[in-house]
């Protein structure tokens, strides 16, 4: 075994043990995915140093390589009137570096990853999702003999973890012939999602189920226009999105969602919408949304709109990119999904479905949950692009065809 295969094998452990290291530390993914990116950069520049430029630059000079950059470009420029410039620095120092790591796996990970590393991957799947099950079933009965918290929305990152990284890993264990794993992988995966108290996990389940089945016979075009008008009303309507739910929302919908606290997600998008209103074209600055509540924007809205400005961030990545980064941000967002959406267009059936199951999921997720420029939401969705590409590196092509109509 030469240098860069040990390297590999690295690498392919840490991205197999990412569920499992989540579900034992829901913090850790942006480390794993860290280490996992420098094994596999480091193997690469063993075997071949001269085609990393290409393969690392290439990507960067199609248009939604340039739709990325000039999304990220705007952010760093949001810096310039953000009131908290330690604060906006100190997100972009943990949302950037794992960006990087995540880019850099997605690159260079596929083609190289180990054969071990699906079937490891499977089993730490099938470990996540039982260990959480069982562990809520026993009321934490683990958490607490190892001293650790005890609320069972410590499980919630490793859930919607699971949601992104489960299909993807399954389609590469089918195309591997281990079909068994392959189920395995998404039984379990379901289980931990289902038996987790997410909300947001099981919307992202139930989503990109739903969307991975309607690509899955409808004609290319028609999925990836349906996923694209999805993305698309999500980003448009991101801040009037409280005003809507607030008219069409029945008070039988908030009973039944009252564990979600539908009302008060309700009252903070509405909130976080008056805000856009007061500064459309800017936005408050990039990564203010933990102390929106003082920002010279928020002074504009109204004081009974204002109170749930100080809850951490919109719980809507897409409202947040308005909020923070106005509208030049958001359109940029809108470009580089469109153009993401182009690209996987052209995929084989089974690749487009599990692609276009990810980003339901995905949206659906971020559409609910979460700060936009979280590390371990970052290092999730790298792992998965990168178990995606190496399907798409075992797509039986010759075989495989398609309709595009």
């Amino acid at each position: 075994m030469t240098a860069s295969d040990r390297l590999y094998a690295a690498g392919g452990a840490l991205l197999a043990v990412l569920p499992l290291a989540m579900t034992l530390a829901n913090r850790s993914s942006p480390a794993v995915v860290g280490l996992a990116a420098a094994a596999f950069l480091a193997g690469r520049w063993r075997e071949d140093r001269a085609a990393l430029k290409p393969l690392l630059v290439a990507p960067l000079a199609t248009p939604l390589g340039a739709a990325a950059l000039a999304f990220l470009g705007w952010s760093l420029i949001g810096l310039a009137w953000s009131p908290f410039p330690g604060l906006s620095l100190r997100v972009l120092s943990e949302f950037l570096p794992t960006l990087a790591a995540a880019y850099l796996l997605a690159r260079l990970a596929p083609g190289r990853i180990p054969d071990f590393a699906p079937r490891l991957g499977a089993l730490c799947v099938v470990l996540s999702g039982a260990y959480i099950a069982a562990d809520l079933a026993a009321d934490l009965a683990v958490e607490r003999v190892l001293g650790r918290r005890v609320a069972a929305f410590v499980f919630n990152r490793p859930a919607l973890t699971l949601d992104l990284v489960a299909a993807p890993l399954a389609l590469v264990l089918w195309r591997a012939r281990h079909r068994a794993s392959a189920l395995a992988t998404l039984a379990f995966g379901a289980l931990g999602v289902l038996r987790s108290i997410s909300g947001a996990a099981m919307l992202g389940l139930l989503a990109g189920a739903a969307m991975a089945g309607i690509a899955r016979l409808a004609p290319a075009r028609a999925a990836v226009a349906l996923a694209g008008l999805g993305l698309g009303l999500a980003l448009a309507l991101a801040p009037v999105e409280g005003d809507i739910l607030i008219r069409l929302m029945p008070e039988a919908a908030h009973e039944r969602l009252v564990q979600s606290s539908s009302r008060a997600r309700v009252a903070i998008a509405r909130s976080f919408g008056a805000a856009v209103a007061a500064e459309p074209w800017l936005g408050a600055g990039t990564g203010t949304s933990a102390r929106f509540a003082q920002t010279p924007v928020a002074e504009r809205v109204a004081p009974e709109m204002r109170v749930l400005l100080a809850v951490g961030h919109p719980h809507n990545v897409f409202l947040q990119v308005w909020a923070e980064l106005g509208l030049p941000g958001a359109f940029l967002a809108a470009l580089a999904l469109m153009l993401t959406l182009a690209r996987l267009a052209a995929l084989p059936t089974a690749e487009r479905a599990v692609a276009l199951g990810l980003v339901a999921g995905a949206a659906a997720i971020a559409f609910v949950e979460h700060n936009g420029w979280a590390a371990w939401w970052t290092a999730g969705l790298g792992a998965a692009i990168c178990w995606l590409r190496e399907a798409g590196r075992l797509a039986p092509r010759a075989t495989e065809t398609d309709n595009p109509a």
